[in-house]
């Protein structure tokens, strides 16, 4: 009888701890649960600080990221905002849009540019809509003016044997076209358009940066310039990283010690040019071909373009 009541007592202590142990598993999925479907946004809202936003790669101006930037300048906890920039550029068309998002925060708020490796034309774009830039000595930036470019492939089809027709409404239709040379009436045209881009380009840049628009000029025949060359002709203010961005926010701006800087990331629930490009895109990085991955990235691209992009 002994062994039997002792057997019903370890039972029912067995059934209790296993009652514990599935009530600490459900309240430890409902917590995970929460901290996915929670925004990210409040958990930030708790504290005043210093945002963290990062510009990378291609400048497309995607929504994801229009969207987080006008998040940080609503959020009444941001006192600053620190734009990490490592990137080469990236449409005109993007650029102009990140860099209005940017003059938005910074109207109600202050803004540092913070240059990573390339901080380089669109990438500029974006740091000079900042109200102050540092950059590494060895930082790659500069790279001021527009580029047009396309496919010309008329010689190729030749050989192949190949003949495209066109009927088109107009003589401008669909020009530059791949499939003929360049005609003198078309790179006129598109010339234009890369003039005005560029006009666009130096414009901003004379404004931000205080500097004659002839001097601008002499500056803007698309070289890029080291950290160093560019503090000397006052393309950026400051050498040196996110520390000497921080001491700024603190010291000239009056933010005072002791805020935290966190980062703001958008949320990107899908790529906009398609699954193919965003799954090529999550093979070749997986493998480590992040060099074949950024020409996916490049392929996406069309129209003006304000990038720096050798290794294309």
């Amino acid at each position: 009888m002994n062994s039997d009541a002792e057997l019903i007592v370890d039972r029912r202590r067995l059934r209790r701890s296993l009652t514990w142990w599935r009530i600490a598993a459900v309240v430890l999925a409902v917590a995970a649960i929460a901290a996915l479907v929670w925004p990210s946004d409040n958990i930030r809202s708790f504290e005043n600080h210093i945002a963290r936003v990062r510009i990378d790669g291609l400048i497309t101006g995607d929504q994801p990221t229009l969207d987080l930037l006008k998040k940080v300048g609503e959020s009444d906890k941001v006192k600053g905002v620190i734009i990490r920039i490592d990137s080469p550029g990236g449409t005109t068309a993007g650029s102009e849009a990140i860099y209005e998002a940017v003059r938005k925060i910074a109207k109600v708020k202050p803004v540092v540019a913070v240059m990573d490796t390339v901080a380089a034309s669109g990438g500029y774009i974006t740091a000079i809509a900042a109200d102050r830039i540092v950059a590494r000595g060895n930082t790659i930036t500069g790279s001021i003016g527009v580029i047009f470019s396309f496919p010309e492939v008329s010689k190729l089809l030749d050989t192949i044997g190949v003949k495209m027709e066109e009927l088109k409404s107009g003589d401008m239709k669909a020009e530059p076209s791949p499939y003929k040379p360049v005609s003198d009436k078309v790179r006129a045209v598109s010339m234009e358009m890369v003039k005005d881009g560029y006009d666009w380009f130096t414009g901003l840049v004379a404004e931000r940066r205080g500097l004659d628009i002839v001097r601008v000029r002499e500056l803007a025949d698309g070289r890029v310039y080291t950290g160093r060359q560019a503090i000397a002709v006052k393309l950026i203010d400051q050498l040196g990283g996110e520390d000497v961005a921080v001491d700024w926010l603190q010291k000239d701006k009056n933010l005072g010690t002791g805020l935290k800087v966190l980062d703001w990331e958008p949320s990107r629930p899908g790529s906009s040019t398609g699954l193919g490009f965003a799954a090529a895109d999550v093979v070749l990085r997986s493998l480590g071909l992040q060099g074949l991955a950024a020409g996916v990235e490049r392929a996406k691209l069309d129209g003006l373009l304000v990038l720096w992009h050798p290794a294309l």
